[in-house]
């Protein structure tokens, strides 16, 4: 059953973060052997600030109370960097947890960054800290905290780039945290942004919807609505584009989203001409199953395909 798990080829395209919802289901699920799990997982969070879970995994790993030596040198290196961040970011945190200073705040980024400066010496170096110390506390996995500094650090930022990232900052989040509603918001927010950039190459710019995909089917999987949104989105003609070319095993999604939803006969007949088009080249039980249906008309073979969607629909996250 393990051949029919996505998740190898899902993960490059996810924040790290973002795969530990997959380990853990992986996990639950026993598909692969619980030792191979949390070796996976402490990989993952050694390159994260996470250091008291990585220990907490080492200790059940290993089956022993004691740690790595250089599992405690990374703990005190994560608190006192932590510490420099926190100081670095006070004033500026300190005048947006003071709800009559933050009234003074417009639309007008520019008028902010000129009355902070004047009145509040808060000056771009205080702005710079602020998103050092909500990137360090998501690392932290403090995705609350990342997430309020982040959507604040927006508010100000003038840097483009930046905000962009600061934008993927708060998607991550906000998924991790299962706020479902905002986590589309902010989805909405970062589809429109990549459709509207200029980017140096269109490599970029489809990597960018690339990595949006993926992101979104932990909202499209868990929102009330997101069965029928995943096929607004990965049916438009750049992003579907975009899967044939570069990740076609997204296919899965957008043909099951398809089986269950009624209401999108007609973008279903467009896409059972996609799956016309890479049947030879992709394989999947799900879209086999389909093409064997609406393309083959082979319903003695489409029944054998029943059993094998059967299984992967027992890993489907």
């Amino acid at each position: 059953m393990a051949n029919y798990d996505l998740t190898p080829r899902i993960a490059p395209h996810l924040d790290r973060h973002l795969v530990f919802p997959l380990l853990e289901f992986l996990q639950e699920g026993q598909l692969y052997a619980d030792e191979d799990i949390l070796k996976a997982k402490i990989e993952l969070l050694n390159n994260t600030n996470m250091v008291d879970y990585a220990m907490d995994i080492h200790k059940s790993l290993y089956h022993t109370e004691d740690v790595p030596q250089d599992m405690m040198e990374r703990r005190v290196e994560v608190v006192a960097r932590l510490k420099v961040l926190e100081e670095a970011a006070a004033p500026l945190v300190a005048f947006l947890q003071n709800p009559n200073a933050v009234q003074e705040l417009r639309a007008d980024k520019q008028y902010n960054l000129e009355m902070l400066n004047e009145r509040y010496q808060i000056g771009p170096e205080q702005i710079e800290a602020l998103y050092q110390y909500a990137k360090f506390q998501f690392e932290c996995g403090n995705y609350s905290g990342a997430a309020d500094y982040l959507y604040q650090y927006r508010s100000l930022c003038t840097n483009s780039d930046r905000s962009l990232s600061a934008l993927w900052g708060k998607l991550a989040a906000e998924i991790l945290m299962q706020n479902w509603d905002i986590a589309l918001e902010e989805l909405n927010r970062l589809k429109e942004i990549i459709d509207s950039k200029s980017f140096a190459s269109p490599l970029n710019q489809v990597q960018s919807r690339i990595w949006l995909m993926h992101w979104s089917l932990f909202i499209f999987f868990n929102h009330d609505n997101g069965r029928t949104q995943i096929i607004d989105l990965f049916n438009q003609d750049k992003y579907l584009n975009a899967i044939q070319t570069s990740a076609p095993h997204l296919l899965r999604y957008l043909a099951t989203s398809f089986i269950v939803n009624k209401r999108r006969r007609p973008q279903f007949k467009d896409f059972i001409k996609v799956i016309q088009q890479e049947q030879y080249s992709h394989e999947d039980p799900i879209t086999e199953f389909l093409a064997c249906i609406y393309v083959n008309y082979d319903f003695d073979a489409a029944q054998k395909k029943m059993k094998e969607c059967e299984e992967v629909s027992s890993i489907f996250f």
